[in-house]
């Protein structure tokens, strides 16, 4: 899905990514990696090959875009050091020559010095370019730009023909800001209740539709 924002082309894709072509830029919000890793440290049981899976994804959407530039949008890593933070440093030997961008979210939580070793410049609180502001939490934004937000892991609800209610993740845009799906499938979603002049698309299994 493609449409246009303050003049520039965004690509909706349905793996929950955005591409900007005029930037060469991937964004993603919310991977959330170590969040399985986390909950079971805590006893809960939480099953491996969540973080593999997102990682699979995001290695494809790559792959298919070849950018310049990688954003995570906020909540890239869930918690504190742990296992799977390693499993992302082998991953990451995979994409030397791309510009890993982190924007700081609540949850990243890990010290200067394994952003550094795992090559990935952040900010705080956004990165601009000269049409958007990625930030993770919408309400710190104090940019004129049109912000590009994450964290509330946006979701729509919708009834099918057989009347049966379904749930996606989504992408919402209003006339200030936009929200960002979470990447991760390890997470919930937080359903949103759009203006009449918003925007809303849905992403489904097999493409991305607009509500």
């Amino acid at each position: 899905m493609k449409i246009e924002i303050r003049g520039e082309q965004i690509v909706l894709d349905k793996e929950r990514a955005i591409y900007l072509p005029n930037e060469n830029l991937l964004a993603i919000s919310d991977l959330h990696l170590g969040k399985a890793a986390h909950f079971r440290k805590a006893g809960l049981a939480v099953p491996n090959g969540v973080s593999q899976s997102d990682l699979k994804r995001l290695s494809q959407l790559i792959n298919h875009y070849q950018p310049k530039k990688l954003l995570i949008n906020g909540d890239m890593f869930h918690s504190d050091y742990n296992t799977e933070i390693d499993e992302f440093a082998s991953w990451r030997s995979e994409f030397k020559e791309i510009d890993f961008i982190l924007v700081k979210g609540n949850h990243d939580k890990q010290t200067e010095e394994v952003y550094e070793k795992l090559s990935i410049n952040v900010y705080e609180p956004n990165y601009q370019t000269n049409h958007f502001c990625f930030i993770h939490n919408v309400t710190h934004c104090k940019s004129d730009l049109y912000a590009i937000s994450g964290h509330l892991h946006p979701g729509i609800s919708i009834y099918s023909k057989a009347k049966q209610r379904l749930k996606f993740p989504c992408f919402y845009f209003s006339d200030a800001y936009s929200i960002l799906p979470a990447f991760s499938a390890f997470t919930g979603l937080q359903l949103i209740k759009p203006k009449a002049q918003d925007q809303l698309f849905a992403i489904t299994p097999s493409k991305v539709v607009k509500v």
